[in-house]
C-alpha cells in the first residue's frame, strides 16, 4: 500500500470542492502523510477563525513527512543534483518531493514544477 504526500495545489483544490478520488481513497485508508511546509503554506492562507480551527484539526490528523536533519539534508543534496542538471527548484518544493521520495511513495500535486522532477530524481506522481 503505497502512501501519497500531497503539495499545497491540490489541497487547495481539495478544499475548494475539486473532485479528488485518489486523495479520497488515499485518506480513508490512511495513506496521506504532511509535509511540515505544506502544514504551514495551508495556515497560512486567509482563512476565517473557525476555518483555520477546523484546518488545524484536520491536519493534525494527519501523520507528519520526517522532517530531521537528515532529511534536510537530503533536500539540499537534491537540489544540489538537480541544478547540475539545470533544474533550479525552491526549498520547500524539494521539500515535498524529497518527502514522497523518503517514503517510497507518491506526490499529489497541481503544480507543474513537479512533472519535471520524474524524470531526474526519480519522483512518482500519482
Amino acid at each position: 500500500m503505497n502512501v501519497v504526500v500531497v503539495d499545497t495545489s491540490s489541497w487547495i483544490s481539495y478544499f475548494t470542492g475539486s473532485e479528488q478520488k485518489d486523495l479520497d481513497l488515499a485518506l480513508q485508508e490512511g495513506r496521506v502523510f504532511l509535509s511540515p511546509v505544506v502544514a504551514a503554506e495551508l495556515m497560512s492562507g486567509s482563512l476565517t477563525k473557525t476555518k483555520r480551527e477546523q484546518l488545524a484539526d484536520f491536519l493534525r490528523d494527519l501523520p507528519l513527512c520526517d522532517a530531521s536533519v537528515e532529511h534536510w539534508l537530503r533536500v539540499g543534496l537534491l537540489r544540489s543534483q538537480l541544478a547540475r542538471k539545470g533544474l533550479t527548484v525552491s526549498t520547500p518544493d524539494a521539500h515535498i518531493a524529497q518527502c514522497a521520495i523518503d517514503l517510497d511513495g507518491y506526490l499529489l500535486s497541481e503544480d507543474k514544477i513537479f512533472q519535471r522532477l520524474v524524470r531526474p530524481c526519480k519522483l512518482r506522481l500519482l
